[in-house]
């Protein structure tokens, strides 16, 4: 206090200021936030010894800019409250800026072991940050042979697929239990459990976890017969693999009898749709871990002692529904001091999947959204019609049913395609009763429900949206409301096929993880969302579909046998991977499908002609192939370009992609060679394709590809105008495919034609984004004619061109991940302000910008710790040259 009085009131003032400014040397500019293990936030099943561990840096103090890592510290220990003194791993500080995939390194992991950790950090200046949240991982089954485990099914099912038995006849969804005693105390107790095709479980009456539609789908294992179906293929798939989940159950159970249950549903292993060739009857597999406080550990595993019952649900299939009989429900299958009846019989043993078993370090399907009716109005016929907001996927929850045992209430889900299958649900007479599907999803803008007792309010209805847990990241907006709707159907869309770790095309009459689509919006999704687990996940299902033999990567992934495609479809093995280095800036990407990128790249080169061009005709070339192998572009307006011309662009792409990815890893002898490669293809397509009266590489898309792979200086301003008439004599339309719109808008803006790139957007006729809006829809469409299938998200593409050119941000290839970033906006047409931002490995990173009447321009950006950016403002003025922080222009 003596020393206060001996200070003036205005330097203490100051001093107090200083201090809370920042200003002290002392305080640290950063902080480390979002931990993350094998992109997941505190996975509960890691299954190898080296997890990577992630996490971003926030600035502590907006207005400082040039904030940068200079280091890191990692400690990790068996429990929280160990992280003070590190039993498992102190990093030490590491002189380093690297803030994700930092290989942990630290002392053996043991099987269901328990992992926090912590990381601090120091600035650009030296100055340390404190340590951050404690995050979490868990260990998996870090050695196969600590499996107790053994495959087991119903006791009335058998091995055989329905698909093979006479009839079809479909068989009540299993249900089985197994009882245990828990006579000591626990110290903690963890469930390894998978099902397959779905499965749910239980522990003392209640569902453990909040996921639903669980486990991904993956190629669970051989199928006889592959070569005999309309898309032929020889099973030389390079591995397959079963994903099992992790569950922390100890504050589940209780002292006395335990009862686990597990119900089963078909999903994809069990199926008779042409769509898909099955692999049996559905089947568990699982072990609950209980480490008691003695040190002691017992193992409850999946075995004969397990017991099997038919459950309520007697129908259940992806295409055709679920029926839920409420009258044939089991009071008590899975509770404590329930005897089970004698309907109860022995589980059989079943024949175990050739798949590995590895850690579900994918994301699973969740909830994700709970819409309430836009409106219910009832019909004549007494039954109720009830529109949503949007065209979801999931299903709708019913509830406050007061029928009489026996009534039916049916959900009929109104699509513009088959694939919905039905939704019944037969009561079971108690009186307020509630139901909602479980191993199927539909995909609706609309439902009738009949049979429903009394009058259907609001509050007895509501649509559960289910979709991947994929966070969205990326946000983009403009004064062009168009625009924004275009933005907003295609995210519904792609959404709403997002389930059990792969994309599909549509989500009701294929259900396909159609490669091609996957690769044609990728970049889209990976601007919109943080899909570095998702797409780590659906690259492998690729890599395991891959032929061992010829490198072919298929239609699909993991293998539907009615995907049909061609050359942009396998494409996807070499295009995902190499975007997703891009994005997210993980170099493992490209180590880890390296050789599957050259393979793919080998199988497409075995297709080249004399003329140095390709043209596949799969499966023989001497049969002239099959039509849904050997698909170039897909779904034009009017025409389609030559496949040939489609092929050879992707061969192109493909062998650049690739000599890029080398490149990147350090292998400089492939990178010459595939760099000749990819000049020797280009030149190839030039010399056949590209016709010098007519200064074209031809109509619907082939002009747009060739522009985008580059063609000689002396032609390309001929090309561009030839383009430019094109586009011009369709009114201003796009003329292209899936392949070409992915391509048709960022290379309009790069050559010049930024112009036409915006008309073409912002048509609302036919054909256009626009024309399907005019018509009230929510989702993206699979023709620009509005035929077929009305949710599909393959076009989403093209709209890249709202973040990357109209916004203007993207990434720097030789800085990627957005450690360096480039600001380009194009301003054009009638739009006034545009602004996107995303959450990069490093952080936030933004662009905002407007223009006036006057002609004027101002510009807000945001660049992310550590992380620097090249400005190119619209005047045309020198570029500038920014660090880490916000900046106004």
């Amino acid at each position: 206090m003596f020393f206060l009085k001996k200070i003036p009131f205005c330097a203490i003032c100051a001093l107090s200021f200083f201090l809370q400014t920042g200003a002290a040397t002392a305080s640290p500019s950063i902080r480390p936030a979002l931990l993350r293990c094998e992109f997941k936030e505190n996975p509960s099943a890691v299954d190898t010894q080296s997890p990577r561990l992630s996490w971003v840096n926030e600035p502590v103090r907006e207005q400082v800019k040039g904030c940068a890592q200079s280091a890191w510290q990692i400690r990790v220990a068996t429990t929280r409250k160990g992280l003070s003194r590190p039993d498992m791993w102190d990093s030490g500080k590491v002189l380093s800026d690297r803030c994700f995939n930092v290989d942990y390194e630290g002392r053996a992991i043991v099987t269901a072991q328990d992992c926090w950790w912590q990381v601090r950090v120091w600035d650009e200046r030296g100055k340390r940050s404190r340590w951050s949240r404690p995050a979490h991982w868990g260990a998996g089954i870090m050695d196969a042979s600590e499996w107790e485990a053994k495959w087991i099914g119903a006791h009335y099912q058998g091995e055989t697929s329905r698909k093979y038995i006479e009839g079809n006849p479909f068989q009540p969804a299993p249900l089985l239990r197994r009882s245990f005693r828990i006579d000591r105390k626990v110290a903690s107790a963890k469930a390894f459990v998978t099902g397959l095709g779905l499965f749910e479980f239980y522990l003392n009456g209640r569902k453990v976890g909040d996921d639903v539609l669980t486990p991904n789908e993956t190629l669970y294992g051989k199928r006889e017969g592959l070569d005999k179906t309309g898309i032929p293929l020889d099973a030389n798939f390079r591995d397959y693999r079963v994903l099992y989940l992790c569950y922390d159950i100890t504050d589940m159970l209780r002292s006395g009898e335990n009862v686990a249950g597990v119900m089963l549903g078909n999903g994809f292993y069990d199926t008779k749709s042409h769509w898909v060739m099955p692999y049996g009857t559905p089947r568990f597999f699982g072990q609950i871990m209980i480490t008691y406080t003695d040190g002691s550990r017992e193992v409850i595993a999946s075995d004969e002692t397990w017991m099997s019952h038919e459950g309520p649900i007697v129908r259940n299939d992806m295409w055709e529904g679920e029926v839920y009989d409420a009258t044939r429900e089991v009071p008590g299958w899975c509770t404590p001091g329930v005897r089970p009846d004698l309907l109860w019989a022995p589980v059989e043993l079943r024949k175990a999947p050739e798949g590995r078993l590895c850690a579900h370090l994918s994301v699973t399907d969740r909830v994700m959204e709970v819409a309430a009716p836009k409106s219910i109005e009832k019909n004549a016929d007494g039954s109720w019609h009830v529109v949503f907001p949007e065209y979801v996927s999931g299903w709708v929850r019913l509830s406050g049913i007061n029928g009489h045992s026996g009534d039916t209430v049916k959900v009929i889900h109104h699509a513009e395609t088959k694939g919905n299958g039905d939704c019944i649900y037969i009561c079971k007479g108690t009186g307020d009763e509630s139901y909602a599907p479980r191993f199927t999803w539909y995909s609706f803008p609309d439902v009738t429900v009949t049979g429903f007792p009394g009058e259907l309010t609001a509050d007895n209805i509501c649509a559960e949206v289910v979709y991947s847990d994929v966070e969205t990241t990326g946000h983009f907006s403009c004064s062009n409301e168009l625009f924004n709707t275009i933005n907003r159907i295609w995210w519904r869309s792609q959404t709403d096929n997002m389930h059990l770790g792969a994309a599909s095309d549509c989500p009701h009459r294929e259900r396909g993880p159609y490669t091609g689509d996957g690769q044609c919006a990728c970049v889209t999704v990976m601007h919109n969302f943080d899909a570095t687990a998702f797409y780590t996940k659906w690259v492998r299902d690729m890599s395991d579909c891959q032929d061992l033999v010829s490198g072919y990567v298929p239609n699909g992934a993991p293998w539907h046998t009615g995907c049909g495609g061609g050359v942009a479809w396998g494409a996807a093995m070499n295009i995902i991977p190499w975007e997703f280095y891009l994005h997210y800036g993980d170099m493992d990407m490209l180590a880890d499908n390296y050789l599957q990128m050259t393979e793919q790249v080998r199988h497409m080169r075995s297709w080249i002609t004399e003329d140095g061009i390709m043209n596949q005709k799969m499966p023989h070339e001497k049969e002239g192939g099959i039509y849904w192998m050997n698909l170039g572009d897909w779904l034009p307006p009017y025409e389609l370009p030559k496949d040939e011309l489609v092929h050879t662009f992707y061969l192109w792409k493909c062998t650049d992609y690739t000599a890029r990815a080398a490149r990147a890893l350090g292998r400089d002898d492939d990178a010459r060679k595939f760099e000749a490669q990819a000049e020797e293809v280009k030149a190839a397509f030039h010399r056949h394709f590209y016709d010098a009266e007519k200064c074209s590489y031809g109509e619907n898309g082939s002009n747009t590809l060739a522009l985008r792979m580059g063609v000689p200086a002396e032609v390309h301003d001929k090309v561009v105008e030839t383009l430019r008439n094109e586009i011009l004599s369709n009114g201003g339309h796009l003329n292209t495919g899936i392949c070409g719109t992915q391509t048709f808008f960022e290379t309009l803006a790069e050559n010049g034609l930024n112009d036409l790139a915006f008309e073409a957007m912002n048509k609302r006729d036919f054909p256009s984004f626009g024309h399907w809006i005019e018509q009230g829809a929510t989702t993206t469409w699979e023709q620009w004619d509005g035929g077929n299938s009305h949710n599909h998200p393959m076009f989403g593409g093209a709209i890249t061109w709202f973040y990357r050119k109209l916004a203007g941000m993207e990434s720097d290839e030789t800085a990627p991940g957005y450690r360096h970033i480039i600001f380009r906006p194009m301003p054009v047409g009638d739009v006034t302000w545009a602004s996107y931002s995303t959450r990069t490995l490093y952080g936030e990173a933004s662009v905002e910008w407007h223009r006036g009447e006057d002609g004027s321009f101002s510009m807000d950006v945001e660049v992310p710790v550590s992380c620097t950016a090249t400005v190119y403002l619209p005047d045309g003025s020198a570029p500038i040259e920014i660090q880490s922080g916000h900046y106004s222009f």
